[in-house]
């Protein structure tokens, strides 16, 4: 019999069968003409029963589909199903450099024919946060002031993603082209097995010789390569049919073809089973994936069995196949939920985002803390995981906007602040002119305070640029070190001078501590004011040594005191001593500070003389010999002649002057 002939009687059996299907339901009609509403009900009634059968068993029909087109996936290339082996990471919260890192990986690890959804999933999330960063390095380079058409970025880690891409493609299309050859003599070999299958059909030989040729085939058929996926269903249906019709066809022997069929049937029966207990399994991803398997072993690798067991085990494995299918698609509702979670929080933080944006900040310091607090959250957003795909990308973009309002801002900012640096450079160089055009000066004591002063002003300047600050503060330093390095340099060349000066210092100290002075009071002064004038010849000591000063000092006062001189004239002999040594030091503030303290003691004499002249006046009745009028006028005596003291001193100090 042909497959022609064989085809036509099957669509002729099927045709009577619906004729008489239909004759059967006009008889019906026709034999109850009036039952009303009761039958319209009835009707309504097996109509959306049916319509519920309907859409059970295409919901069922869809999963298989589904599954059959999966292992047809897996068919077309036999290493492709170890893709469910491979762990899918949550690749949305990987930086560009982890993203790069785990496609190398696969590339290393696994076969390339398998990673194809991975490499897309990465590629994806690449190739979104790069523009990402484009778009950010793009809107500084334009608010730095520069064009749009120089603008160019790239970085080691798209150089890195890129060779890695370019690696997997030249593999993926390597792994094609060599699979493509073996595709197309797969599918003209399994052809040509099912062409055999029909030649079985009716020949004229031993039917056990016969038998064993079909054993023969179904065996190649079985260890035949992977052909095309779009070829994959028709050939397994053409095959799997003309296997029922040889079976058929062994109605002649029975018992071959009944051993056939209980060997299927027991197959069958345990991939049900197995599939039944996959329905109770708790990991569901895990289940569906050998529910593929299980699929693919009851269409690819087993024959049919008795037609009295064909639709009640094909049911029974379709019932389990739902119960795994709709607790896939429960566990795709929950992830569902996690996605809406997920968008939940983004949304947060492209709320704080943009409440950060819109903050007010004046300070370097502030917008520091603020970039920072928005890496923070970038961060965040990256790690927030998947949301669902129908707002994906306006969240993305809504992301996207948030971020490019503040560096607008922030840039803003430090266009701003680049103008105040600038000004700051400005007022740098020319500290930098005043400290190169005085470093040779050799008058220290007018050039000195102009270089400390310059230093202050220097500190008391902004930021400058970031690309001159340590070009001019190396310039400012050297200028200013080499002034006081000659000064340090000149003060260790006087140092020997000093240690000189500090011994005939101590020489004479201890010649006045034998001095013996003369009767005449008036040779004992002149003699003290020459040892006075001797030790401001010898000059400075070191100024570690300075304490021998205070010693000199005491010595003089002790030998003024044995003249037993006059207490005025004691005094001014040794502020006329005091004034030599201040006149004598490095800086003219000494005096300056002197004069300010003699005018201030000037002020507070006359004003404790006026106060007790006031107090006088309660002692209008009084006799000028009470003990209480008496004190006071001897202070007020006392006062004056601290005051006439007090002015000569202040006279002596602008004959200096």
């Amino acid at each position: 019999m042909s497959d022609t002939n064989t085809t036509n009687q099957l669509e002729g059996a099927d045709n009577k069968n619906s004729e008489k299907n239909s004759a059967e339901v006009n008889q019906n009609d026709t034999s109850k003409p009036n039952m009303g509403s009761d039958k319209t009900e009835v009707q309504e009634e097996a109509v959306e029963e049916q319509v519920e059968n309907s859409e059970i068993i295409e919901a069922q029909d869809e999963v298989i589909n589904e599954i059959e087109e999966s292992n047809a996936e897996d068919a077309e290339d036999e290493g492709n199903k170890d893709r469910h082996k491979i762990e899918v990471k949550d690749y949305d919260t990987m930086s560009l450099e982890a993203l790069a890192i785990e496609l190398e990986r696969l590339l290393r690890t696994e076969k390339i024919q398998a990673i194809r959804s991975h490499v897309n999933s990465i590629n994806a999330e690449f190739k979104l946060k790069f523009q990402a960063l484009i778009d950010e390095k793009k809107e500084d380079f334009i608010n730095s002031g520069g064009n749009e058409i120089d603008f160019y970025y790239s970085s080691p880690v798209q150089k890195r993603y890129k060779e890695a891409y370019r690696n997997y493609r030249a593999k993926l299309n390597e792994h094609y082209q060599s699979l493509e050859k073996n595709l197309k003599q797969n599918l003209a070999d399994k052809l040509a097995i099912i062409e055999e299958l029909k030649g079985l059909i009716n020949v004229e030989e031993n039917i056990n010789t016969t038998y064993k040729h079909f054993k023969e085939l179904q065996e190649r058929w079985r260890n035949t390569g992977p052909i095309p996926r779009d070829k994959y269903n028709n050939a397994w249906n053409s095959y799997h049919h003309h296997v029922e019709l040889f079976y058929d066809f062994l109605h002649l022997n029975r018992d071959l073809r009944d051993l056939d069929f209980k060997h299927n049937l027991e197959k069958k029966l345990m991939i049900i089973e197995r599939a039944e207990e996959l329905a109770k399994d708790d990991n569901v991803m895990r289940a569906f994936r050998e529910l593929q398997e299980l699929h693919k072993m009851w269409k690819e690798e087993l024959g049919p069995v008795g037609k009295e067991h064909r639709e009640e085990i094909w049911e029974r494995f379709k019932a389990a196949t739902k119960i795994i299918n709709d607790k896939r698609h429960i566990y795709f509702q929950e992830i569902d939920k996690v996605y809406e979670k997920n968008l939940e929080k983004k949304e947060e933080i492209i709320a704080n985002i943009e409440a950060i944006g819109a903050q007010e900040s004046g300070s370097h310091g502030s917008w520091q803390k603020k970039i920072k607090q928005i890496e923070a959250l970038r961060e965040d957003f990256f790690n927030a995981g998947k949301v669902p795909i129908k707002v994906n990308e306006a969240t993305w973009a809504k992301f996207k906007d948030a971020v490019r309002t503040f560096n607008r801002k922030k840039n803003a900012f430090y266009k701003g602040l680049k103008k105040e640096q600038y000004k700051n450079l400005q007022l740098k160089l020319e500290l930098i002119e005043i400290a190169e055009a005085n470093k040779d000066s050799d008058d220290f004591e007018s050039v000195t305070p102009l270089m400390k002063k310059i230093q202050s002003d220097w500190k008391k300047i902004g930021h400058v640029p970031r690309k001159d600050s340590d070009k001019i503060w190396k310039q400012f330093k050297a200028a200013c070190n080499h002034y006081f390095d000659r000064i340090h340099a000149k003060r260790n060349a006087a140092t020997q001078e000093q240690v000189e000066a500090y011994n005939k210092k101590n020489d004479l100290l201890n010649a006045l501590k034998e001095l013996k002075l003369p009767k005449d009071k008036e040779e004992g002064v002149k003699l003290v004011k020459e040892k006075i004038k001797d030790w401001h010849t010898f000059g400075r000591v070191p100024s570690d040594k300075r304490y021998i000063d205070s010693k000199f000092q005491k010595t003089i006062d002790s030998l003024l005191s044995a003249l037993k001189l006059d207490k005025a004239e004691v005094e001014m002999i040794k502020y006329a001593n005091k004034l030599d040594v201040l006149n004598n030091s490095d800086s003219s503030k000494n005096l300056d500070n002197e004069r300010t303290f003699i005018r201030k003691k000037i002020d507070e004499v006359k004003g404790q003389i006026n106060q007790l002249e006031n107090n006088l006046q309660f002692f209008t009745n009084v006799e000028d010999n009470n003990p209480l009028v008496k004190e006071v006028h001897q202070n007020i005596k006392k006062h004056k002649a601290d005051l006439e003291i007090w002015k000569t001193k202040l006279q002596k100090i602008k004959e200096l002057y």
